[in-house]
């Protein structure tokens, strides 16, 4: 449990990070980043596979690059269901969210290395 909580807060700094880096990108405060961290985590767990299923045929012509698309589009989601998150005009500032869900990706997957496993 630990473990996620810190997994969660670790995101949420990370959020907060992307959003310093572009001005599209705003969040309200450290509470908003770490609540849109959770929320991100659920639509990446419940609607990003029904995505990625309906989508399989663009995802085999495009080489798996459509994968980064699904990204935006569940980084989009989450700054739409939150308030104090906010992404900028959608979608004028899409190539913004896809840099953006990409660095989250990374960001994901380093943190996911860096914490420690819980043994047992």
């Amino acid at each position: 449990m630990i473990r996620w909580v810190i997994k969660l807060i670790l995101n949420g700094a990370a959020l907060l990070m992307i959003s310093q880096w572009f001005e599209s990108i705003t969040i309200s405060s450290f509470g908003v980043a770490v609540w849109a961290a959770f929320i991100l985590g659920v639509v990446n767990t419940i609607i990003r596979p029904i995505l990625l299923f309906f989508s399989l045929p663009l995802h085999l012509l495009t080489l798996g690059l459509f994968w980064f698309v699904i990204n935006a589009l569940t980084f989009a989601l989450t700054a739409y269901m939150i308030n104090g998150f906010e992404v900028g005009n959608w979608p004028d500032s899409f190539w913004t969210v896809l840099m953006a869900a990409a660095l989250m990706s990374l960001f994901g997957w380093i943190i996911e290395g860096v914490v420690p496993k819980q043994k047992g």
